[in-house]
C-alpha cells in the first residue's frame, strides 16, 4: 500500500514492488523440450462423445512465449480477485523457471498501459518492428458450455466496474519481459523473436483468454501454436447459472471447450518438470 507521505512516479513504484526489475535475461535455448498436452477428440467423429486424449509435443524455448492475461491487482468481483491471488502464488516460481529456459514473458494486463507508460517492457512492445498480420485461418467453434451472461461473478452484490490499475504485484516483471495489451503489438513482438508457440496463463478462460485481441482465438487464426496452462487459469462463472455446477466444474467445462475447438492444454507441474531439464 502506498504511504501517504511519499509521492512516487510510476517507474519508482515498479522498482519498489514485487514487479521490480530483477535478473538479466538469459540466452534463449534452441534445443526442444517435451511437454505432455491434453486435447479433446471424438473417436467416432460426430456420432460419439468427446473424450480427453494425452499426447506429447515438443517446444523450443527460444521460439516460445508466455502471455499472462489480465492478472490484475484487483477485480470488481471479489471472488475473482481472491482466485487471481492464489494463481499468482503458483505462477510466479514457474515464470522464473521459464525465464531461465529462455522463454519470452509477455505481461498483458489489459487497460492498464498508462501505469506502465515509461516501463522498459512497455517500450519493448511499442518499439517492436511492425509485422503485418497474415490472412486469418478458419476454425470451427461452438457456444460456450456455461452461461456467463450475468458476467459470471460468484460473490453476491458485486457490480461490474473498472477496479484494476496494474498487474498484481505478486508477479515479477523482469528485464526483457514485454508489456502490452494490444494484439498487433504482441504479434509484432512474437515475429521479432521468431516465436511460433504461445503458452497462455491468467484469467478468464471464457472471456479474456479466448477473446482479447491477443487471445487464443486471434493468435490461433494468425497461425500461432497456442497452449493453455489449465491449472493457472480461472473462469468467470456463477454456479447460479446454467449448467448449475460448482465454480471449479464450470471452469473445467470451459477448459474442455478450448481443448475441443482452439488449443491443447498443459499443467504448471508439467512445465516445471520440462524447464528443470533444460541445460
Amino acid at each position: 500500500m502506498q504511504r501517504p507521505v511519499i509521492v512516487l512516479s510510476t517507474v519508482a513504484l515498479l522498482a519498489l514492488t514485487a514487479s521490480a526489475w530483477v535478473a538479466s535475461p538469459v540466452a534463449p535455448i534452441n534445443e526442444p523440450i517435451k511437454l505432455q498436452l491434453r486435447t479433446q477428440v471424438q473417436p467416432f467423429h460426430s456420432n460419439g462423445p468427446w473424450v480427453g486424449a494425452q499426447f506429447e509435443s515438443a517446444i523450443v524455448p527460444a521460439k516460445t512465449a508466455i502471455i499472462i492475461t489480465d492478472m490484475w491487482d484487483q477485480h470488481w468481483c471479489k471472488g475473482a480477485t481472491h482466485r487471481v491471488g492464489l494463481i499468482a502464488e503458483r505462477m510466479e516460481p514457474l515464470l522464473s523457471l521459464a525465464r531461465g529456459a529462455g522463454i519470452l514473458i509477455i505481461h498483458a494486463p489489459s487497460e492498464t498501459m498508462e501505469f506502465y507508460r515509461d516501463a522498459p517492457g512497455r517500450l519493448l512492445a511499442a518499439k517492436a518492428p511492425h509485422s503485418p498480420a497474415p490472412p486469418e485461418l478458419t476454425f470451427s467453434d461452438a457456444p460456450l458450455p456455461i452461461d456467463d451472461s450475468d458476467e459470471g461473478c460468484d460473490t453476491p452484490g458485486d457490480k461490474p466496474h473498472k477496479a484494476w490499475s496494474r498487474e498484481t504485484a505478486a508477479l515479477t516483471i523482469a528485464p526483457g519481459d514485454v508489456i502490452s495489451d494490444q494484439g498487433q503489438e504482441i504479434y509484432n513482438v512474437l515475429q521479432q523473436h521468431h516465436i511460433d508457440t504461445v503458452l497462455f496463463m491468467g484469467v478468464h478462460a471464457n472471456m479474456c483468454i479466448l477473446n482479447r485481441t491477443f487471445g487464443v482465438r486471434q493468435l490461433s487464426k494468425w497461425g500461432l501454436r497456442c497452449v493453455l496452462v489449465r491449472d493457472l487459469t480461472d473462469a468467470m462463472y456463477n454456479p447460479a447459472s446454467r449448467p448449475f455446477v460448482s465454480h471449479a466444474a464450470g471452469t473445467e467445462l470451459v477448459i474442455e471447450h478450448i481443448e475441443k475447438y482452439w488449443a491443447p492444454t498443459t499443467t504448471s507441474s508439467g512445465l516445471t518438470t520440462a524447464f528443470k531439464k533444460t541445460p
